[in-house]
């Protein structure tokens, strides 16, 4: 081995671990994960990522009257008794009647941030899955594509449009993705 080689210092990420009541009293900025005792911090705040979740936001909203849903981005759901996940976009069947969901959602969509892949956010999604989320989607904003997530697997939406399943709540993708590539102007 090499002088340089040996010298290296090898830096490791130690987890720290804290209680779910501890987790439930403590402010995030932004909000995170927590997992079995592990606080996980969510990758999110570039401009892609934070535009396609507002437009996703509003596009949405016009299912809540039609069909009784209520939309929330970054809303906390406990999938488990030491799980509580984040994600970018959840519809729930009327007003849920609690600050934390703790039933399924009727809709969960994660928006993947330039960090993000398929592979790294497969726990996160099959969460969702195991506590009875029916409809489960993931925006690529970077790739322009959008996949459904089900007890087989993760797969390409065709033409980037995801429909639920039980009421009839499209998402084209297509009329979203556009306004993303506008030039911000910096006048005021």
């Amino acid at each position: 081995m090499s002088e340089d080689e040996n010298s290296k210092v090898i830096v490791m990420a130690s987890a720290t671990f804290i209680s779910v009541s501890e987790y439930l009293a403590t402010s995030y900025r932004p909000d995170r994960d927590y997992v079995d005792g592990e606080v996980r911090e969510r990758n999110l705040g570039e401009w892609g990522h934070s535009r396609l979740q507002y437009r996703l936001a509003l596009y949405l909203s016009r299912y809540e009257e039609p069909f009784g849903l209520m939309g929330a981005t970054e809303q906390r759901v406990q999938v488990k008794a030491t799980r509580f996940r984040v994600p970018d976009m959840s519809m729930v069947l009327g007003d849920p009647g609690e600050e934390i969901l703790t039933r399924p959602p009727f809709l969960c969509i994660e928006i993947l941030s330039p960090e993000d892949s398929l592979p790294s956010i497969r726990d996160r999604i099959e969460d969702y899955l195991a506590f009875g989320v029916e409809n489960v989607g993931i925006a690529d904003p970077e790739k322009k594509k959008a996949y459904w997530a089900d007890a087989a697997g993760i797969h390409e939406a065709p033409d980037a449009v995801l429909e639920t399943r039980n009421l009839p709540v499209r998402v084209d993708f297509k009329e979203l993705w556009p306004p993303l590539q506008q030039s911000r102007s910096t006048n005021i």
